[in-house]
């Protein structure tokens, strides 16, 4: 690594370290919202049974996800993403 690379990871470490702690605001800050599940599975028109079939999930988790008493995490997270996203992209991969 050379001697600018190296000066530029330090500062970027630094700063890092001054945002965490509060002295200074961050440039920029990603937000993802949850999925709406009832709502995407309402895009689809699809039973509860029908919809968590096609996810691949039991029905009991799919209905805690819609009542708000759990939430998708890691891949079905990005699932129901692409699902809201691509709903076709979801259908045609099963066939």
């Amino acid at each position: 690594m050379n001697d600018t690379l190296f000066s530029e990871l330090v500062n970027s470490i630094e700063e890092a370290g001054k945002i965490r702690s509060g002295k200074i605001a961050a440039s920029r800050r990603t937000v993802l919202n949850e999925p709406d599940v009832l709502a995407i599975r309402e895009k689809y028109e699809m039973t509860q049974q029908a919809f968590s079939a096609l996810l691949g999930i039991s029905i009991g988790t799919l209905r805690n996800w819609e009542q708000g008493r759990r939430k998708p995490q890691g891949p079905a997270k990005v699932l129901l993403r692409i699902a809201e996203k691509r709903p076709n992209a979801i259908l045609e991969s099963l066939v």
